[in-house]
C-alpha cells in the first residue's frame, strides 16, 4: 500500500512536469542573452606606458640653430594625465645675444603639450657670466619654465646670488629675454662691497 501511494504521489505531480521544464528552460535562456559584466577600463589606470633613460634632446629655432637643450636621467609617462615625469631633468637655454642660461632640479613634470615644465625639488638656475654681467645662481624648490618664452616663475621662497650679492625673496619671475629677474615679496639682501 505504501508503494501504491508512493506512485500515485508521482503520478499527481506529472502534470507539473512539463512546466518545471519549461520553467527551466526559460532561466538558461535569460542567462544566455544576458550582457556580459562590464570591462575594467584600464584608461583610468594610472601606469607607465613608455620609459627612457638617459635622454637628450635639443630644440631648434627657424633658423636650424640649437635653441633649448634639455637632459635628464628618466622620463617616464602615464597615458591617464598625458604628464611626462623627469628625473633629475637639465635645460639649457641658447641665445647669441646672452649668456646661457641653466636650470636644473631633481624632478620634474612636461605638460601633455611639452611647452611647460614643473620643476621640483633642490631647483636651481644658474645665468652663465658674460662680458657685462656677472654669473647669477638662483635657488628654490619649485620652478614652473616655459622654455618656448625663455620664462620663470615661482611663488616659493627664492635666494638669488651673484658674487657680491645674495638675496632672499619669496616669489619671483625671470624673464631671460629681456635679462630681468624680479622678487615679488619679503626681499632682503646681504652686499660685500668690493675689495680695495
Amino acid at each position: 500500500m505504501r508503494n501504491a501511494t508512493l506512485a500515485e504521489r508521482l503520478l499527481s505531480w506529472l502534470p507539473l512536469l512539463p512546466a518545471l521544464l519549461l520553467l527551466a528552460g526559460t532561466y538558461w535562456l535569460n542567462q544566455q542573452v544576458q550582457p556580459l559584466p562590464p570591462r575594467a577600463d584600464n584608461s583610468k589606470r594610472h601606469d607607465i606606458d613608455y620609459a627612457v633613460d638617459n635622454l637628450s634632446s635639443v630644440t631648434l629655432d627657424e633658423n636650424g640653430q640649437a635653441r633649448h637643450m634639455m637632459t635628464t636621467e628618466r622620463m617616464w609617462h602615464f597615458p591617464d594625465d598625458d604628464m611626462t615625469h623627469l628625473r633629475a631633468p637639465r635645460f639649457v637655454s641658447l641665445s647669441s645675444d646672452r649668456a646661457p642660461l641653466v636650470t636644473w632640479a631633481q624632478t620634474g613634470v612636461l605638460s601633455s603639450h611639452g611647452d611647460e615644465v614643473f620643476l621640483h625639488d633642490n631647483v636651481k638656475v644658474m645665468r652663465l657670466s658674460s662680458a657685462d654681467q656677472d654669473e647669477m645662481l638662483l635657488s628654490t624648490d619649485y620652478l614652473h619654465l616655459t622654455p618656448g618664452k625663455d620664462w620663470a616663475e615661482t611663488d616659493h621662497p627664492v635666494t638669488l646670488t651673484t658674487p657680491r650679492d645674495t638675496v632672499y625673496g619669496v616669489g619671483m619671475t625671470l624673464d631671460n629675454r629681456a635679462r630681468i629677474v624680479n622678487l615679488l615679496s619679503q626681499v632682503r639682501s646681504i652686499h660685500e662691497p668690493a675689495p680695495r
